[in-house]
């Protein structure tokens, strides 16, 4: 399933961005998660990924990781393709 994740970066990271990544990104393979896209923002978020991952609680165990090692906030939504809601209405 995709999932989109909104994150924010702690002060101790922002600066530290390649050590950042490579520790995010061998704990997602280590959770079977694949990042899709991803892309830094201004405003509320400063980054917003695409994700496939196996299941719902390979995401929430990257979460609680992401929070426990002061690399930030991370909000994570399932994201729906557009032949899945469509399927979603026609079953109502």
């Amino acid at each position: 399933m995709k999932y989109v994740m909104l994150g924010t970066l702690s002060g101790d990271w922002a600066t530290r961005q390649k050590e950042r990544t490579g520790k995010a990104r061998a704990k997602l393979e280590e959770l079977g998660i694949t990042l899709e896209a991803l892309y830094y923002t201004q405003g509320t978020y400063d980054f917003v990924d695409v994700v496939e991952a196996p299941d719902a609680e390979a995401m929430l165990a990257f979460s609680v990781w992401y929070a426990k090692e002061g690399l930030g906030r991370i909000t994570t939504m399932p994201a729906f393709s557009e032949a899945e809601l469509q399927s979603a209405v026609d079953k109502t």
